[in-house]
């Protein structure tokens, strides 16, 4: 493909609504010597990809517009750089890292953050899963060592990311309260393996907690609402536990006050962990991806595709996630 080609992509002009995203030709630079092209067979469709549109804070900066969002895919390689030596013209690979730009027929990216596609996975199950399934991973497994019998809070139980936990979650022995917003989403979560649903509105997670625990409290809470509920997710942890902030769909919360609110609550940990600090290392990307690749061929997490869209119909995936009414994921196809 020479540099005056072009491909389709949903570009952005001005950050903003899902209206902002515009389906129209976009040109594919000319590959970089540490480059891989890839045409897209699938796209992961992430909550975090409506921060980047539009423009709310996140620990990934988007480029200046025009710009093309997206940060999880799966293709095939129809390019490499002349200093790529572990890809090759024809391989299935994937990605769930930035550079951004995976709203797109096809695209330029780094080798050093790619990876190959075992044959026996499915490109869409692949695509909705890689980035959720890493961050399930090192959620679980290094930000808080999730152990059998922990009483864990898992926040939006029944969305892409929450199911995941809740699946991985129950293969490791934990107990699990979700926090769900309708009874059809109590019954997702607790279809993948959450113990205790919780409706918000009907029903206080901090006291199903204390409850359940006898006072205790929870090991760790995963929380990805944020404004709305960052405090009561302290308040339902046990001394010396763990809040894992990792999203904030309400907004972002409040200042947290590290003597009154942590320190008086019993010397608690909170962190806002991000993907790109897990796997900066090529080790850890691969180490942590091949566990997701292992979970989903034991089918200890699973995909739960529930939207498929072609991908320049990006809008109205965006309207359907941002109006809380979806469950499961969503895929784009180019």
């Amino acid at each position: 493909m020479s540099q005056s080609e072009v491909n389709h992509a949903q570009v952005i002009h001005k950050l903003g609504s899902p209206e902002a995203m515009q389906w129209q030709e976009w040109p594919v630079p000319g590959i970089q010597p540490d480059e891989v092209r890839l045409r897209h067979t699938a796209i992961g469709v992430n909550y975090a990809d409506t921060y980047h549109r539009a423009g709310i804070s996140h620990p990934w900066k988007v480029p200046p517009c025009p710009v093309v969002i997206g940060f999880e895919g799966v293709g095939i390689v129809e390019d490499v750089g002349k200093d790529v030596s572990n890809f090759k013209i024809g391989d299935r690979v994937a990605y769930g890292i930035p550079p951004l730009g995976s709203y797109s027929e096809a695209r330029n990216y780094p080798a050093d953050k790619l990876l190959h596609l075992p044959e026996w996975l499915d490109d869409r199950e692949v695509a909705s899963l890689i980035m959720k399934g890493m961050t399930a991973h090192y959620l679980l497994h290094r930000t808080y060592a999730v152990q059998k019998n922990d009483v864990i809070v898992v926040h939006a139980a029944a969305g892409g990311m929450g199911l995941l936990l809740c699946q991985w979650a129950k293969a490791l022995g934990a107990v699990i309260v979700g926090t769900v917003s309708t009874e059809q989403k109590a019954e997702a979560a607790a279809e993948a393996g959450c113990h205790y649903p919780v409706i918000r509105h009907k029903q206080d997670f901090v006291d199903v907690v204390h409850e359940i625990t006898e006072g205790e409290g929870a090991a760790v809470v995963y929380e990805s609402i944020g404004k709305d509920t960052i405090m009561q997710s302290l308040d339902c942890l046990r001394p010396m536990g763990t809040c894992a902030a990792y999203g904030h769909v309400s907004g972002p919360p409040d200042p947290i006050d590290i003597i009154q609110d942590l320190g008086h609550r019993g010397s608690l940990f909170i962190t806002r962990p991000a993907i790109m600090h897990y796997v900066a290392k090529r080790s850890d990307l691969e180490n942590t991806a091949n566990s997701v690749f292992e979970a989903i061929r034991n089918r200890t997490i699973r995909s739960s595709i529930n939207y498929e869209y072609p991908l320049r119909d990006a809008v109205i995936a965006h309207q359907r996630l941002e109006s809380g009414k979806t469950q499961g994921a969503t895929v784009l196809i180019p």
